[in-house]
């Protein structure tokens, strides 16, 4: 997880050193509509503690030059409570917090960006997720659904002459809504909050 998180500031870093451009100004006479990318979030799936088997593949539309709509396919699994920060909480992977085994979800979610100057945009994702409960021989035990909300503040930067692009970002992320936990798991998770700081990467590729 350091390794990881070491990567992803360097990145961070990397895109605050390049060139800011404007989003989609007036002055453009033609851009890409339509884009498909992902989040830094997959580097996760190298953990030695907790890797979340994560996936997620965005499809976005351009609506105007302000306004954007993406389709998110999402799919994770985690065995400590989603309110265990591993950005910051030094409890992640701890074995008295674990899960009495482990959840997979999979979601698919609506992203509506806004830009309010040049590259600086918010976000609100909104993602349905559908649970298994598995016990930690891999035998369903339940199922579940949540909402899974994150508000964003970041900066689209373009790159390659608007090949390319990456949205350095800081949001707040958790459950608008879930349902009740099986015996085991709901105590674990109640001890921490529903919502913490995320920060995100996504990138991807216009066409």
């Amino acid at each position: 997880m350091r390794k990881t998180l070491l990567l992803f500031g360097f990145l961070l870093l990397f895109s605050i050193n390049q060139p800011l451009q404007a989003q989609y100004e007036k002055t453009d006479t033609s851009y890409k509509k339509c884009f498909v990318g992902s989040t830094l979030f997959l580097l996760g799936n190298f953990s030695k503690v907790n890797p979340p088997g994560f996936a997620q593949l965005n499809l976005g539309y351009r609506i105007t030059r302000k306004d954007v709509l993406s389709l998110e396919l999402i799919t994770w699994k985690h065995a400590w409570p989603l309110g265990i920060n591993p950005f910051y909480n030094k409890n992640y992977g701890k074995p008295e917090e674990k899960f009495p085994g482990y959840i997979r979800e999979y979601g698919v979610g609506l992203a509506y960006q806004r830009y309010l100057w040049k590259g600086l945009y918010v976000a609100i994702h909104a993602t349905s997720m559908w649970q298994t409960f598995k016990n930690e021989n891999g035998t369903k035990i339940d199922n579940g659904f949540i909402i899974f909300n994150t508000n964003r503040v970041g900066y689209h930067i373009k790159l390659f002459k608007d090949k390319f692009f990456i949205e350095p970002s800081l949001g707040v992320a958790g459950r608008a809504y879930y349902t009740e936990m099986p015996a085991g798991f709901k105590e674990k998770d109640d001890k921490w909050p529903k919502w913490t700081p995320e920060p995100g990467l996504h990138f991807g590729y216009n066409f």
